[in-house]
């Protein structure tokens, strides 16, 4: 094979091609990019990675590759300087908790004065730079565009959600963590674009720990045994059953407050203790605060630092409480099925409130089972709800909400109010003395998905428009 031409960009995407580029021809769940070739050569692509001859114009230098994916994640590697050797990379991947703990560590890592990036649902952060992704774990091209422009910035230690897909996909092929992390493993992403069955899923989640010096496993989860088959360095453990194992936590204790609620615990971690409270309620947040305490530890945070920095972390959108009015808790979450909506209900519900109030919707053009499934665990769980639009897209959002009604029952209290902002302020004008309100399925999105377009909404400043409008009318 003749020497490939030199290349100033590496691309994936044709509409992101210009002169100079490496075009790289993807085949994903919807599109293929050996379809897209010829429009990266008219924006002046010359170099094709492709996995089949492409019939393109003689001066088109073609590389016929096993893998284009494996293929974009060496040659980005080598196009940004290896710039994942230059970082402490630390990976979290299980099926809930992964945005919780990321940015958890980033944020203790960050108020400890330690220069930390975190790459995840949520967006990348570092420093003052704020960037949104597309998908949670970014394509491998992107990632070390990303891991580069950290490193140019200081940044010395990377957190990053690894999702299930970002294995499946070769998204992180051939990188290698300082440590990773299992939170817990359940049914999800199985389906048609996503994984074919439960045990695809599992392993995928599993490759993160063939590729970690250092394994961080909740030996609560039924799966801990697989994750640790798989870890191929040190492993420590997390529990708190087992109080022999590296990371243990006891006395969990629920706390709630006029206007918040939590867990307090006692924390060991290899050897020593400390008394934690989080402002996240439930058994979950006890492990995910775990997790971010031994990882914070085995990077050599002391553990006071440890104590201190975990009462005041909070993320947006994770069972994010927002400060509004005294008398009545309010919180945002991302949750949009029915597993997290129920996983997130059940809890607040352990608290006892007067009132638990949960304004959601669900998402328009598909999903369309999920909508009754919604409705049947907030009937369980909730005392009132508010029916509003989360992302209707082209759907008519009181079509979604019918369909949401059929899960919740007719005789189940609730109102229905399709537009968003105009639910927030009723769910903030009518709450009463001990009410906890979820405000679920935006989380820390700040957009409504409508007719094609992304307008812009912020649920935390409805809430904030509402307090005030509330408190100037009183």
């Amino acid at each position: 094979m003749n020497e490939i031409p030199k290349y100033s960009k590496v691309v994936y995407d044709s509409r992101k091609a210009e002169e100079g580029s490496a075009f790289f021809c993807l085949r994903g769940a919807v599109a293929d990019g050996h379809k897209f070739a010829k429009s990266a050569y008219d924006s002046g692509a010359r170099v094709f990675f492709c996995e089949e001859t492409l019939d393109l114009p003689d001066d088109a230098f073609q590389v016929v590759v096993p893998d284009t994916r494996k293929e974009l994640a060496v040659r980005a590697r080598e196009f940004y300087g290896k710039p994942d050797e230059k970082l402490t990379l630390v990976g979290i991947t299980g099926t809930k908790g992964k945005t919780t703990t990321s940015n958890m560590i980033y944020s203790l890592l960050c108020d400890s004065g330690l220069n930390a990036g975190v790459i995840g649902t949520n967006g990348v952060r570092y420093g003052d730079v704020f960037e949104k992704t597309a998908n949670t774990t970014p394509e491998s091209c992107d990632l070390y565009r990303i891991f580069a422009d950290m490193v140019n910035a200081g940044v010395k230690y990377c957190v990053m959600e690894v999702s299930s897909q970002a294995y499946k996909m070769d998204r992180v092929y051939g990188l290698e963590f300082h440590i990773g992390i299992f939170t817990n493993l359940s049914p999800d992403h199985i389906g048609a674009g996503e994984h074919a069955t439960f045990d695809e899923y599992m392993f995928c989640k599993a490759q993160l720990f063939r590729h970690s010096r250092i394994s961080i496993i909740n030996k609560d989860d039924d799966f801990a045994h697989v994750m640790a088959q798989n870890s191929k360095g040190q492993a420590y453990y997390i529990s708190t059953v087992d109080p022999g194992a590296d990371i243990y936590g006891s006395g969990v204790r629920p706390w709630k407050s006029d206007s918040a609620l939590g867990v307090d615990f006692s924390l060991t971690a290899f050897g020593e203790s400390a008394d934690i409270r989080v402002r996240t309620p439930g058994m979950y947040s006890v492990q995910n605060a775990m997790c971010v305490a031994a990882v914070c530890r085995i990077l050599g945070m002391d553990m006071e630092t440890i104590e201190n920095k975990l009462t005041y972390c909070k993320v947006q959108g994770r069972f994010e409480i927002v400060d509004a009015l005294p008398w009545a808790t309010f919180v945002i979450d991302y949750a949009h099925n029915e597993i997290s909506l129920r996983s997130v209900l059940s809890t607040i519900r352990e608290y006892s409130p007067k009132r638990l109030i949960c304004m959601f919707g669900s998402v328009g053009d598909r999903t369309q089972l999920r909508r009754g499934e919604m409705g049947r665990v907030a009937a369980q769980f909730c005392d009132y709800c508010i029916l509003t639009s989360d992302n209707p897209g082209y759907e008519d959002p009181m079509h979604i909400i019918r369909d949401i009604e059929k899960g919740l029952g007719e005789d189940f209290p609730h109102i229905c109010i399709p537009d968003r902002a105009e639910a927030v302020d009723y769910a903030v004008q009518n709450a009463r003395r001990g009410d906890v309100i979820l405000f679920a399925g935006k989380g820390h999105e700040d957009y409504q998905l409508i007719e094609g377009k992304k307008v812009p909404f912020s649920e935390k400043d409805e809430i904030a428009k509402s307090v005030h409008k509330l408190k100037m009318s009183v």
